[in-house]
């Protein structure tokens, strides 16, 4: 797998939680751009820029390609243009979001999440080929975990970076979902997609590479089929993922801040209201906080909640 790695001109930096991995074409050939493909969450965006600078040595990072624009693939982005100039590509889907810059159609303000504002100068296409290193990758729409979302293809090396399309255990949330809209078939239109191309490694958006894409894809399936057998099973795990992820963020919170926080997230909200209402909200929370500690996620100690 390194070696597919080194011949495809690209370093995969395997980001831990909250950001997401961030993959780098840096040749040192002036014929090829410098590209990052997805830039992490913002709080470790000083982080980014430092690996970014390092691996590059003397030459600029002059691109930046996002998968999608969920907070933890392009939190990075605004520190990595104030730091190098670079070109900022985001899927064309979400261009006119981002030159608005709504927070509200970008899930920002829905998910409780930060983002800061950053400048597109370009889209990628579903259907479109970008040079990336001594390579041309197939851009492919991969609807499901994000409406606009990509992955990225390139036949001849037989590389995916997959996103949150394809982890090794499974998938993204899916956002669809909780916000009212089908979803779970486009992850479904996606996985069977991923499994027509010929796949010897995937890069994925969290987690390490691998490269057992058919039991990967089979354990989307399960997990797939699982979720809609019964979509309260999703809706609750995505809830206490985002909890996670804003403890995660803050690493403690008071109580009553918290459940603050908790009103205040549209998508918590609405998928209680939509699979959980007879069960009071705050009562409702309280159980997933009580599952988040039982779980070891989290700890609570003089009536502050802290991330474990």
């Amino acid at each position: 797998m390194i070696a597919a790695f080194d011949q495809a001109g690209l370093k995969v930096l395997e980001r831990g939680w909250l950001s997401s991995n961030n993959i780098l074409f840096g040749s040192t050939d002036p014929a090829h751009e410098t590209v990052l493909v997805d830039t992490g969450y913002w709080t470790h965006a000083e982080q980014t820029v430092a690996l970014v600078r390092r691996l590059l040595g003397e030459r600029p990072l002059q691109r930046i390609v996002n998968t999608h624009l969920h907070s933890d693939h392009c939190g990075g982005n605004r520190a990595l243009q104030a730091a190098f100039g670079c070109r900022v590509d985001v899927p064309a889907g979400d261009a006119d979001k981002v030159d608005r810059w709504d927070e509200t159609a970008l899930t920002y303000r829905e998910t409780g999440q930060h983002c800061p504002r950053f400048e597109r100068t370009g889209v990628i296409e579903a259907g479109s080929e970008l040079p990336l290193g001594a390579w041309r990758w197939q851009v492919i729409a991969s609807p499901g975990h994000d409406p606009t979302s990509m992955v990225l293809y390139q036949p001849e090396l037989e590389l995916l970076i997959s996103a949150d399309a394809l982890w090794e255990n499974g998938f993204g949330i899916v956002f669809p979902e909780l916000e009212g809209r089908a979803g779970f078939a486009d992850v479904r239109e996606t996985l069977d997609r991923i499994a027509t191309l010929k796949v010897r490694a995937v890069i994925p958006g969290h987690g390490p590479a691998f490269e057992d894409v058919g039991a990967a894809l089979a354990r989307a399936h399960r997990r797939l089929d699982a979720q809609i057998a019964d979509p309260r099973r999703h809706a609750r795990h995505a809830a206490k993922v985002m909890l996670k992820f804003h403890l995660m963020e803050l690493q403690a919170q008071t109580r009553p801040a918290l459940a603050q926080w908790l009103h205040a997230n549209g998508l918590v909200v609405r998928a209680h209201r939509d699979h959980f209402a007879a069960t009071p909200f705050d009562a409702w929370c309280d159980e997933l906080i009580a599952e988040l500690r039982l779980s070891g996620a989290l700890h609570v100690r003089d009536g502050i909640l802290e991330n474990a």
